[in-house]
C-alpha cells in the first residue's frame, strides 16, 4: 500500500502527529465556490473570503509563497506572507503542493495585478502523500489515466469538463422525455432468461435461488411488459452488460437509453429522434448544431438522412442478393470475413457492416432491416421480408436502434422458437415464454427505441474513444504497481 509514497511526505505526516496535529481533520472551514470569485473579482477586492481545494505547485521566494487553490469550479492564487501568517510560516513546509487546504484571506492582487487571495488562515483538510504528476498531458500511456482516473480529473480540467458535459446531456434526455409525458421506470438488471439483443451475456449464480441468472443485455423485454399493462410511454436509463470485446467504441458496461410509446410506430420514433437532437442542440450545444468529431464536422440539426437497408447493401456489393446465402458467402469471403459457422443472416449483416456503416457519414436513418435480423419488430405489410426497423449512424457509427414493436404473439413465439433452434452464444437458450403471455394479454401497436448514452456523449464533446467518456472503463487488472503498468499492456486492440 505504501508503494510509490514519498518518504519527505510520510516524515511529514508522522511530524504533524506527534505534535497533535491532525492530518485528516474531520472537518475545515468551507469555501465558497472560486468560480464564483472570478467575474467580477476587481469590485471583490478587499472582501475576507474562504476557499478549499487541491494546492498547486508552490513557489518560494522567501518571505513570500505563492500557489494556486483549485475546486470543482475554478483556481485562484494565493499569497502566504510571513508577517501575516507568524503561527503558520514555523511550519509551512510541512503543507504543499497536492495537499488539500482550505484558506480564508482578503481578495486582492499582485504588484503585477495577477488575482491572488492574500492569506491570513490555512487549515490543512487532507495530507497528500503522492505528489501529483508534473506534466500529465505528457504521458504517453494514456492507459494510465483511465487506471488512474481520480488523478486524471483533478490534474485535467478538460477531462472535469468533459463529464460535466455527459452529465448535462443525460439530465437533457430526460428532460426532453419527461416534457413528452413519459414516465421514467426501472427494470431488472439480472434476468433468468436474457434477450431484447443479439449479445453475449454475463452470467452469475443466485445462491438462494439456486438459479443461473444473467446481466441484462437490455431492458427491451421487460419495458415492453410495461406497455402490456398500460403504462404507455416509458424509458429508462440504466446500465447493460454485454460480454464482448473492448474497442474505441465499446466497452463491456454502458448506459443505454430504452423508450417505449404505445399507439407509435417507427415513423414516429424517427420523429422523436430528431427531436431529441434538436433539444441537445439547444440545451447542450447552444443552438450550434455543428460538432467536430475525428476531424470531421457533423450538423446534428434535423431533418436526417433516409436511407433503405437493401439499396445500401445492393450499392456497396452489386451483384450480391443479401438474402441468398451463396453469393454473400463469396463476398465474405472475398472481405476476409470470418464464414466458419456463422448463420446466413447474421454472415449478410457482417458483409452490410464490413462494406456500408463506414460510408454512412449521416447523420442518416437506415431503415426497414430484414426480418431474420430483427426478431422483435414489426414485419413490412408490403415486404415481409424486412420489417419497420430503423438504426440511426453518424460518422460510420451506429447511436441508436428502432422498430415499430412485433405484437403478435403467435410470430414472436415463431420467431423466439427460429432463435433457439440456430442458438450460438448469442442467443437465448429459451423461449421466452412470459414474454409471449403478455403478448397475448394484448400489447398495442407500439414504437420502441435505444441508443446508446455513452457514443451519444462521445459525438457531442467530440471525444473519439468510448474511454475518454467512462468514468471507469473496464481494463485487464494489473499485479504490477499501478504507477508503472507494463509497457504495452492493453486490453484489446484499438481500431
Amino acid at each position: 500500500m505504501t508503494d510509490g509514497i514519498a518518504n519527505d511526505r510520510l516524515q511529514k505526516l508522522q511530524a504533524m502527529r506527534a505534535a497533535g496535529q491532525d492530518p485528516f481533520p474531520a472537518r475545515v472551514a468551507r469555501g465558497q465556490p472560486i468560480g464564483e470569485l472570478l467575474p467580477d473579482f476587481a469590485a471583490r477586492i478587499g472582501q475576507v473570503v474562504t476557499i478549499a481545494g487541491r494546492l498547486g505547485v508552490v513557489r518560494d521566494f522567501g518571505k513570500l509563497r505563492f500557489a494556486h487553490v483549485a475546486d470543482r469550479t475554478g483556481s485562484l492564487q494565493v499569497g502566504f506572507e510571513r508577517d501575516r501568517l507568524p503561527a503558520f510560516w514555523q511550519n509551512r513546509k510541512q503543507v504543499e503542493g497536492n495537499d488539500l487546504v482550505s484558506v480564508t484571506g482578503t481578495l486582492g492582487t499582485t504588484q503585477k495585478g495577477e488575482p491572488t487571495l492574500w492569506a491570513s488562515t490555512v487549515e490543512l483538510a487532507a495530507k497528500a502523500l503522492r505528489a501529483a504528476p508534473e506534466k500529465w498531458h505528457g504521458l504517453v500511456d494514456t492507459e494510465q489515466r483511465y487506471r488512474m482516473r481520480y488523478v486524471d480529473l483533478f490534474a485535467n480540467p478538460d477531462v472535469r469538463q468533459a463529464f460535466a458535459t455527459r452529465s448535462k446531456i443525460v439530465r437533457e434526455v430526460r428532460h426532453y422525455f419527461d416534457s413528452l409525458g413519459y414516465l421514467e421506470v426501472e427494470t431488472p438488471i439480472l434476468q433468468p432468461i436474457f434477450g431484447g439483443a443479439s449479445a453475449r451475456p454475463f452470467v452469475t449464480h443466485h445462491n438462494a435461488l439456486d438459479m443461473q441468472l444473467y446481466l441484462r443485455i437490455a431492458p427491451e423485454l421487460y419495458l415492453k411488459r410495461l406497455i402490456v399493462g398500460g403504462m404507455e410511454r416509458v424509458y429508462e436509463i440504466g446500465r447493460v452488460f454485454r460480454n464482448e470485446g473492448i474497442s474505441t467504441r465499446h466497452n463491456p458496461e454502458f448506459t443505454m437509453l430504452e423508450s417505449y410509446e404505445a399507439w407509435a410506430d417507427y415513423r414516429d420514433i424517427m420523429a422523436r429522434v430528431e427531436g431529441l437532437f434538436g433539444h441537445l442542440v439547444t440545451t447542450v450545444l447552444g443552438g450550434k448544431g455543428v460538432v467536430t468529431f475525428r476531424d470531421k464536422p457533423y450538423d446534428l440539426k434535423p431533418p436526417f438522412q433516409k436511407a433503405r437497408y437493401l439499396d445500401l447493401f445492393a450499392q456497396q456489393n452489386p451483384g450480391v442478393d443479401w438474402f441468398d446465402h451463396a453469393s454473400c458467402l463469396r463476398r465474405a469471403r472475398e472481405l476476409g470475413l470470418e464464414t466458419d459457422g456463422i448463420a446466413p443472416s447474421k454472415l449478410a449483416n457482417d458483409v452490410f457492416e464490413a462494406t456500408v456503416e463506414d460510408t454512412l457519414q449521416g447523420p442518416i436513418f437506415v431503415h426497414d432491416y430484414p426480418v431474420a435480423i430483427s426478431p422483435l419488430a414489426k414485419r413490412m405489410a408490403d415486404d415481409p421480408r424486412v420489417t419497420e426497423r430503423f438504426e440511426l449512424f453518424v460518422a460510420g457509427m451506429e447511436l441508436g436502434n428502432a422498430f415499430s414493436e412485433l405484437n403478435d404473439p403467435i410470430d414472436q413465439e415463431q420467431r423466439f422458437t427460429e432463435q433457439v433452434a440456430h442458438k450460438d452464444d448469442e442467443t437465448p437458450g429459451e423461449v421466452d415464454v412470459d414474454y409471449v403471455t403478455a403478448l397475448e394479454f394484448g400489447m398495442p401497436p407500439a414504437g420502441g427505441l435505444g441508443i446508446g448514452i455513452d457514443r451519444l456523449c462521445m459525438l457531442l464533446t467530440g471525444t473519439t474513444s468510448i474511454r475518454d467518456i467512462v468514468l471507469f472503463p473496464l481494463l485487464r487488472r494489473l499485479e504490477a504497481n499501478p504507477e508503472a503498468p507494463p509497457a504495452g499492456a492493453a486490453d484489446a486492440p484499438q481500431p
